[in-house]
């Protein structure tokens, strides 16, 4: 069955390539970035998952979850997080651990290595921020992904805000 879904997708992908058509057979035929390695480095986990998850999105859609996670799995290397693979690996082929998508895993790799560092790393970052030369459209596109999963809410990110922001405003 799956041979015959990976013909019928090959089918559909070249006669799009025929014919120009864009849309969901786009993915295909465009160039998408993968991501950096993951070997834990602290703050990374939320860019590594968002660039997983936007690959997985254009490019491995039509395949098993299973292939989704493996594919995943080569990007985490390093370190600590070569052990975690390994033993993810024995889980995975032994069958003690079974995802029902590709999101259930990546929410499971965000526990593991996510913990309280992502957001103490996140919080600093936008305490180090300033607008400076940037215009305040710029900035606040900026200052909305740093404030992002950071644990600031509410008042204190506005009063954040406030202070990074150019003093003539």
């Amino acid at each position: 069955m799956q041979a015959q879904i990976q013909a019928l997708l090959a089918q559909a992908g070249g006669a799009g390539r025929e014919r120009g058509t864009t849309g969901s057979n786009m993915g295909f035929h465009m160039e998408v970035a993968k991501p950096a390695i993951f070997n834990r480095e602290a703050g990374r986990v939320g860019g590594f998952i968002m660039a997983c998850r936007l690959y997985i999105k254009m490019k491995l859609r039509g395949n098993m979850v299973e292939e989704q996670v493996q594919w995943v799995l080569t990007y985490v290397q390093g370190g600590s997080v070569d052990v975690w693979k390994e033993n993810m690996m024995d889980e995975l082929e032994s069958g003690k651990a079974e995802y029902e998508s590709v999101e259930e895993f990546l929410i499971c790799l965000r526990k593991e290595f996510g913990g309280g560092e992502e957001e103490s790393v996140k919080a600093a970052e936008l305490r180090k921020m300033e607008q400076g030369r940037k215009t305040m459209e710029e900035f606040v596109q900026e200052f909305k992904r740093a404030a992002r999963g950071n644990g600031y809410e509410g008042r204190p990110l506005v009063e954040e805000f406030k202070r990074r922001i150019n003093g003539g405003i």
